[in-house]
């Protein structure tokens, strides 16, 4: 899930717009315009996340923009959002049972969009919980769903055999 920090915005009448990110004290930018000052605050944050992620260093969880803001150090500064980049992950393998034919699809789609089976999974799966969202409706939506497409196939499967 995309994660934003709060990044605030500075302008006297004689300087650009500076950027500084209180969650991460030494990354900072600049830009002649506010857009330009996004624009470079997106890749300071990248920047400096990619480094403590190389440098093992934890990154720290996004405060508030509240907590932010309360803040009287930060009083005067513009408030804007900015999107996390994704911070790589730990992998887990896990062990799941499929039906070889279901597999074997799986396998054949993902080869031919260019992905793994995992990669492909992982996709279906976001897609599936974007879509669908997690809360209890929309769990009997999906499940519902994937009754109805589990139908659909073994029909159409039937259909194929005779």
């Amino acid at each position: 899930m995309a994660q934003y920090y709060v990044a605030l915005i500075h302008k006297d009448e004689t300087s650009d717009f500076g950027v500084s990110f209180p969650d991460f004290p030494g990354c900072v930018s600049a830009g002649s315009t506010m857009h330009d000052a996004i624009v470079g605050a997106e890749e300071a944050l990248r920047g400096h996340v990619s480094a403590m992620v190389e440098a093992g260093e934890p990154v720290p969880e996004p405060s508030t923009i509240d907590n932010v803001l309360f803040d009287p150090d930060n009083r005067g500064g513009q408030a804007v959002l900015v999107r996390s980049p994704m911070v790589a992950r730990k992998t887990v393998r896990v062990n799941i049972t499929l039906y070889e034919d279901v597999l074997a699809e799986i396998t054949s789609f993902a080869e031919s969009k260019g992905q793994t089976r995992s990669g492909f999974l992982v996709s279906a799966a976001r897609k599936i919980i974007k879509t669908d969202g997690l809360d209890e409706s929309s769990a009997q939506t999906s499940k519902r769903r994937m009754t109805e497409n589990n139908v659909i196939s073994l029909n159409h499967r039937a259909k194929d055999a005779s």
